[in-house]
């Protein structure tokens, strides 16, 4: 059911709204030097952006508001709104569980029916956790299955996936559609090592798939090779049920892993299970496949997941695109009782209406990563909405959960000439051109402040130099 807010909780965000938007007025309205000069460089026009840098208590006029009213794609920033509405709705020790069933009797080690497996949107069912939960079934006494291992995704319902139709990369793992069985991220790793003493480099792969061919070396290339483009020299090709490479591998890298999203992503958590199952050692007499847990069977136990607050940081820091579709839809799915994308959509407009407010900068969310040529916000609705997070009680795991300028996530590389602490969620899609950025900065006088830039034109990923910049003049106040 939907989350009652607070008559007290409504009223604050309610004011806090009507303040910001008559500071608005008072804000500086012209670029700060530095930061009019980065976008001059990169061939980006004054009106292709929108900022806004103010106080995090929303009670001053915003040091900065730069065409703030604008609807823009924020690309990736948008995974601010999904994770703190899923910290403020469901709490940051919320969990998903994964119940397992067993149809049939055990004896001699072997049931003599079904194994169930029951997916309710756990974003993190990667394949440590997944080894975990088959050995939890082999503590039952089980090694032998009679039977099938039968997959219950029917939780969610995201409709058809196209993973090759946002860019053309059905292959990238980033592209992985959300599922109520997410297994590992609809995604393998495939790893390189070099043997100069055969001369080729062994291949392994994790998780293990079954039905799928894979060799077990290709041959190093001649005099080491360099290590460029090191996965083009292997001219690969990946095909459902075989995985083959045509050219070499340059001792000169070393090591060298893939990660690669399976060509099949639907049947990806059949293979991945039954191919872990035989590798611990399980048998298997049926297939892995598709079904529902019949009514009335009790689990046998059930696997949880790590909680949201450790989900939102991998979320946030490394910017993941179907942990967050995960989420989403799980708004949908405990809001309004559907694990539907609309059903998300309409949770999230019921939660920001309610937390945020009804009135300018309304978003509109397609989905939960913010991968959506679709998804609009404006800077003055997300700079609101950092303002009403940095009240509330789930603000530590928020802020947490943001990569950390120059240390961390996805913004590790980035330095700051000022060396300003910063607390940013990034969010970028060169094809398209958006760029962006948000969340929070610490000045030099010890106020904090939130930060939003976004770009969307053809050069908006060169304009990352004028976001640092502003990040600077922020911390320099």
């Amino acid at each position: 059911m939907p989350t009652a807010f607070p008559s007290a909780a409504r009223r604050v965000a309610a004011s806090l709204s009507l303040v910001f938007c008559a500071c608005l007025a008072a804000a500086q309205n012209a670029l700060p030097h530095a930061v009019d000069a980065a976008l001059v460089r990169a061939k980006v026009p004054r009106d292709a952006v929108t900022m806004l840098v103010a106080e995090v208590g929303g009670l001053q006029p915003p040091r900065l508001a730069w065409r703030s009213q604008e609807p823009v794609n924020p690309a990736s920033v948008m995974k601010l709104v999904t994770t703190y509405a899923g910290l403020d709705l469901l709490g940051p020790a919320y969990t998903w569980s994964t119940p397992v069933y067993v149809e049939g009797a055990v004896r001699g080690g072997t049931l003599e029916g079904n194994l169930y497996i029951e997916g309710r949107g756990d974003p993190k069912l990667v394949i440590e956790r997944l080894w975990l939960l088959l050995r939890r079934v082999q503590a039952l006494g089980i090694q032998r299955i009679n039977g099938d291992i039968v997959l219950d995704r029917s939780a969610f319902d995201p409709g058809e996936h196209d993973p090759g139709a946002f860019d053309g990369r059905p292959l990238k793992a980033y592209n992985a559609g959300a599922d109520a069985l997410l297994v590992n991220y609809k995604s393998a790793v495939m790893t390189f090592t070099p043997d100069t003493a055969s001369q080729t480099a062994r291949v392994s792969l994790e998780p293990p798939l079954a039905g799928v061919a894979l060799p077990s070396a290709v041959p190093l290339a001649a005099n080491g090779g360099s290590c460029g483009d090191w996965r083009s020299q292997l001219r690969a090709e990946f095909l459902p049920a075989r995985f083959q490479f045509e050219g070499s591998y340059p001792a000169a890298c070393g090591e060298g892993s893939w990660t690669l999203a399976y060509p099949e992503p639907e049947r990806f958590a059949e293979r991945a299970i039954a191919g872990l199952w035989a590798q611990m050692g399980g048998q298997l007499l049926g297939t892995a496949r598709e079904g529902r847990v019949p009514a009335g069977l009790a689990p046998a136990f059930e696997m949880q997941s790590p909680p949201l607050a450790e989900v939102v940081r991998d979320i946030n820091k490394y910017s993941n695109n179907v942990m967050a579709d995960q989420l989403f839809l799980t708004l949908g799915l405990t809001q309004k009782r559907r694990g539907t994308f609309p059903a998300a959509r309409a949770a999230l407009r019921q939660w920001w209406n309610e937390r945020i407010g009804t009135g300018e900068g309304q978003p509109v969310i397609d989905n939960g990563s913010g991968l959506s040529m679709e998804g609009r916000v404006t800077a003055a609705g997300l700079a609101r909405m950092l303002q009403v997070a940095w009240r509330s009680p789930v603000m530590p795991e928020l802020m947490a959960s943001l990569p950390i300028v120059g240390v961390d996530g996805t913004l590790r590389r980035r330095q700051l000439r000022s060396g300003a602490a910063a607390h940013l969620k990034s969010g970028t899609m060169p094809e398209y051109g958006v760029a962006g950025l948000a969340g929070y900065v610490d000045g030099a006088s010890g106020r904090r402040y939130v930060l939003v830039a976004i770009a969307n034109h053809g050069n908006a990923a060169a304009a990352r130099a004028a976001f640092d910049a502003l990040v600077d003049w922020t911390a320099q106040d």
